[in-house]
């Protein structure tokens, strides 16, 4: 058995295995109004992505990478506030 030297631990590091169901390699996250992402979850009602994908949500989007075309769209709003504004 060997013995370690005063002051000094052994790290030990975990790997967490992400787990997906059949299907969900093609899934992605989407970026919908907060407000209406709330009512389907609790209303079991389709919402209507930026990316124009409608669905009733209910898995945990933070397991997805988030869609590309929503996230284009997203940026491009968000740029858009800018214009016409002094700097």
């Amino acid at each position: 058995m060997s013995q370690l030297a005063p002051g000094s631990e052994t790290v030990t590091k975990e790997r967490v295995e992400e787990r997906y169901e059949e299907g969900d390699e093609e899934r992605f996250s989407h970026y919908v109004p907060k407000a209406k992402l709330t009512e389907a979850q609790v209303m079991g009602t389709p919402v209507v992505a930026l990316c124009g994908k409608v669905w009733v949500p209910t898995r945990n989007p933070e397991r997805f990478p988030v869609c590309p075309m929503c996230k284009e769209i997203w940026e491009s709003l968000k740029s858009g506030k800018d214009k016409g504004k002094d700097r």
